[in-house]
Formats: C-alpha cells, sequence, structure tokens
C-alpha cells in the first residue's frame, strides 16, 4: 500500500514537472514571437528602425520642394536596418543579381603620359576660359580647355564658372573646386595660375569663340597665329571645344588626368557629401538616381508629355525667354519618340519596379527642383518611399553654406552617385538611347494595350541586358552623317573615355607580371 502511495506520487511529479516545462516553453515561443511581431517593431527605440510608412506618407504640399521634406532628418537619431530582400522573390541570389556590379573585363585606367611627353614649354600668351552649362558640363569643358592650353603652349587662368545660365549662381571655381590641387596636379602638363597678372589686366584681349569639336591643326594653326597680335585669349564658351575622337593620345590622356584627378571638389563640399553619403549608406546599399525632371531641362528639351496644357505653357514661355537657347518651336511627341526627354517620375517607377527592385530600395535622387514637385513626385514616392535627397539626409543648417549655389548643390549629388551601388540616369548617355524603346512600352501601358507585369518586365530587362556599363569601345559617328550632324551623333569623349584612358590588362600564362596594352 505505501509502495503504491510512493508511485502515485511519483508520477504526479513528473506530470508537475513536465506542465511546468511545457508553460515555460509555451511562454519562451510566446516571448519570441511577440518580440519580432509587426506591431512591437513599430515600437522599437529610434535608432533601431526604418522610418515607418506613416512617417514617409506622402502629403499634399503645394511647393514645388514640399516633397523633400516629408521624411524626418535621420542622421543622428536613426540608423535604419539594411533594405530586406525581394519583395516575393526566391530569394538571396535574386537580391544579390540586382546588385551586382557589372564585370570590369580587366580593364584599368591607364592616363600617364608616354616616355616622349615633356614638361610645359615656354608660354606664348595667357588663356582665359570662360565656362558655361550646368556643373557636367562645366568640368568637361575645364578639362577641355587644359588640353588646348597644352596644345597652344599657353598659361591658364583658373576659369571662370557660368554666372549667367538659368541657375545664376555666383559661385567662383574655388567654391566648388580645390583650387591649389587644380594647379599642383597639372604642374607637369600646363602652367596654371590664379588671377591675370597685373600688368596685362587691361590689355587688349581676343575674345573668341572656337569652333566645336575641333582637332589639334586648329588649334595650332588658326588659334596659335592669334598670339602674335594678343597676349590674352578670352575663350567664351568651353562646352564642346574638342573633338571626341582623332587626338594625340598624350591629349587624350591629359584630359583624363584634368577630369579624374585634378579636378578635385573643395574641402567642405568634399566632406558634406561623405557626410551625405555614410548617412545613405545607413538604409543599406542605395541607388542614385539622376532624375532630369528639372525645370530647365524640360524646358530646353522641349518634353511636356504628362503635363498639364499651363505647365507646358510655361515651360515654353521659358524656352523663348532665354536669349542663348537657339531652338524655339519644339515637337514635344517628336521629341520624346526619339528618346530626346528624359523619363518622368511616373516611368522611372514603373522602369525600376519591372527590372524586379523591390518597394523598399533605399534611391537617392540626384536633382535640382522637379518640375511640378508633390504632384509628379507622387507615382514615384508611392512606388518607393525610402526617396531621399539631400535636403532629407541633411538639416536645414548643414546645408545653408550650399543653398542657392546650383553648382555646389550639384557637387553634392555627384559625390553621393559616385558612391552608389547602382547608378541609374533618366536621360543622356547610354540610357537616351534606351528611352526611344522604353516609352514605347509605357504608352502601351498608358494606353491599356499593356499591362504590367510579367510582359512589361521581360521586354524592359531584354532592352536592358546589354547597358549595365561594362566598358565597352567609345561609338563614333553615325553612318551617313555629316558636318556638325557628324560630330553630334559621336559619343561624348567624357561618357566613355575608352579606348583613350582605359587599358585591357592580361596575365600571361607564363608570367605573373601583368602586360597592359
Amino acid at each position: 500500500m505505501q509502495k503504491r502511495r510512493w508511485r502515485t506520487l511519483g508520477l504526479l511529479r513528473k506530470l508537475l514537472t513536465f506542465a511546468i516545462c511545457a508553460i515555460a516553453l509555451v511562454a519562451l515561443l510566446s516571448a519570441h514571437v511577440h518580440v519580432f511581431s509587426p506591431s512591437t517593431v513599430q515600437k522599437l527605440p529610434d535608432p533601431y528602425k526604418l522610418p515607418t510608412q506613416h512617417e514617409i506618407e506622402y502629403q499634399k504640399l503645394s511647393t514645388e520642394r514640399s516633397w523633400t521634406r516629408e521624411l524626418a532628418h535621420p542622421h543622428l537619431r536613426k540608423a535604419p536596418l539594411p533594405a530586406r530582400k525581394l519583395d516575393g522573390a526566391s530569394g538571396t541570389s535574386d537580391f544579390d543579381k540586382l546588385w551586382k556590379r557589372p564585370p570590369n573585363r580587366d580593364y584599368v585606367h591607364c592616363i600617364e603620359p608616354s616616355p616622349s611627353y615633356t614638361a610645359p614649354r615656354e608660354t606664348q600668351g595667357y588663356l582665359l576660359v570662360h565656362t558655361n552649362g550646368g556643373l557636367n558640363q562645366m568640368r568637361a569643358g575645364i578639362c577641355d580647355m587644359v588640353a588646348v592650353a597644352r596644345i597652344l603652349n599657353a598659361t591658364l587662368v583658373i576659369p571662370e564658372l557660368d554666372k549667367r545660365s538659368f541657375w545664376q549662381d555666383s559661385s567662383n571655381f574655388s567654391d566648388v573646386f580645390d583650387e591649389d590641387h587644380f594647379i599642383n596636379s597639372l604642374a607637369n602638363d600646363v602652367k596654371v595660375i590664379k588671377k591675370l597678372p597685373k600688368e596685362l589686366t587691361s590689355a587688349t584681349r581676343a575674345v573668341k569663340h572656337f569652333r566645336s569639336w575641333s582637332g589639334v591643326d586648329y588649334y595650332q594653326e588658326e588659334i596659335a597665329s592669334m598670339w602674335e597680335e594678343y597676349q590674352v585669349i578670352r575663350a567664351a564658351k568651353s562646352d564642346s571645344r574638342l573633338a571626341n575622337n582623332n587626338l594625340p593620345p598624350d591629349i587624350q590622356k591629359l584630359r583624363c588626368r584634368a577630369c579624374y584627378e585634378a579636378l578635385r571638389f573643395s574641402p567642405k563640399i568634399e566632406a558634406m557629401g561623405k557626410l551625405l553619403v555614410d548617412r545613405m549608406r545607413s538604409y543599406g546599399p542605395y541607388i542614385a538616381l539622376h532624375l532630369r525632371y528639372e525645370k530647365d531641362m524640360l524646358a530646353f528639351s522641349g518634353c511636356t508629355h504628362d503635363l498639364s496644357v499651363e505647365e507646358a505653357d510655361e515651360l515654353r514661355i521659358t524656352r523663348e525667354n532665354t536669349v542663348y537657347w537657339k531652338v524655339k518651336e519644339i515637337d514635344s511627341t517628336e521629341q520624346r519618340a526619339k528618346g530626346y526627354c528624359p523619363l518622368t517620375p511616373k516611368e522611372v517607377g514603373m522602369f525600376l519596379t519591372a527590372l524586379g527592385f523591390p518597394s523598399n530600395t533605399p534611391i537617392y535622387i540626384a536633382a535640382g527642383e522637379i518640375y511640378g514637385g508633390v504632384s509628379h513626385m507622387a507615382a514615384l514616392q508611392s512606388r518607393y518611399p525610402i526617396l531621399m535627397n539631400k535636403e532629407k539626409l541633411a538639416s536645414v543648417d548643414e546645408l545653408e553654406p550650399f543653398n542657392n549655389h546650383a553648382s555646389q548643390m550639384a557637387a553634392l549629388d555627384y559625390i553621393v552617385s559616385v558612391e552608389s551601388d547602382l547608378f541609374i540616369p533618366s536621360y543622356s548617355g547610354n540610357m537616351a538611347r534606351a528611352v526611344e524603346a522604353l516609352v514605347r512600352l509605357f504608352d502601351k501601358v498608358e494606353q491599356g494595350t499593356m499591362s504590367e507585369g510579367k510582359s512589361l518586365s521581360s521586354r524592359i530587362i531584354e532592352i536592358h541586358r546589354r547597358r549595365h556599363g561594362s566598358p565597352r569601345k567609345r561609338k563614333g559617328p553615325i553612318s551617313g552623317t555629316k558636318g556638325m550632324d557628324r560630330f553630334r551623333s559621336e559619343e561624348a569623349f567624357y561618357v566613355n573615355p575608352l579606348p583613350d584612358c582605359l587599358c585591357h590588362k592580361e596575365s600571361p600564362v607564363m608570367n605573373s607580371s601583368l602586360i597592359i596594352r
């Protein structure tokens, strides 16, 4: 009887122990699920979560700039988690494929001069340069004028930046670029000085519009002969004054040294740019989107697709009132059909979705004021809510030194774009050739003859298949074109400096050293 009682008691103890363990296990599992439930993620402290949908909700505001202020500044108080994998994708492989860098095909930069290259010879005179256009246009023009100064045996005076264009930017060279670095880096190529010598400030100077896309012969013969009469020659414009092709190798390599080594941004811009990059990186891998949907771009190109009648009229009036824009009457439909118009923000959203980028992809908008602001950004914002720019990543005080200086603000975008995991232009360069095909597809979607999904995605992926940025030889003029149209049809040198400034390296089977050709 007593033994039976002990057995019963032992059995009860086992049952009680099992029950306690079961309860503990259930509690543990409940806590684990609770910690990672969506409702609790929203309550985590700020430093550990991405902005919520509510925080980045698109608010309709009245000004063009308003979309830039919707997301609270994430720096200092927020360190968002990395972007998640593809929504509904098969896994890591699909995600990695989207961010995979294009193959470099064993190309390396080779911009050093040849053994026969000499130091600058005695100067024949002084070259003054007035640059024109936006930041990238001025950059290319400055580098071309470095090469022209070398051809002319001229002393280059630090170029004057464009202060009269659409942006009315008062920035000087030293505000945007590191002036001392520029001078020192080119010491073995061209003599560069900050100001014209005092004794020559009142001297008669020749103001010359250098012929577009000119070769060495033009400068050595027609322009160099002007030194006999003038000590100072002023280039009234700097854009596209030097040919893309058929120049001596040392001149081409000098253009690359000027552009990619000598022309460095000023210390304050470099520092702010790095800060923006660090803050953008806190969101994980990111796309830099060069969105050319700006008033000046649309007015200049005559592109009015998806705009209201009032907006189209405003752009037409801007074009008519801008004296130095020669073409006044433009057929917008024809422009777009030829691929001469930038993609709209809505079309960019469709493009990124078709390529497979998930909605939580961080995107940095490299651009000035987007024309129409909220009304035209809404479609892109609804697809990709983590849409960032300078104004969202930095405080008003941090950006204050750069405000009202379009070139300096563009330089910040340049830095963030160069450091991005993916750079996507909405116009120009390789993208311009794809736009012509893309807009036909987007028109079909708009007209209802094609729907978004697998069909559109496969078509866009196929169009984009060979446009991934891998090195390839620069394209020459389009067959059959003549005169200035021939030069305009060439791929620009700074868009693709291969083969002039990139070399292919090979590893011989019997030799571990590299041969660069």
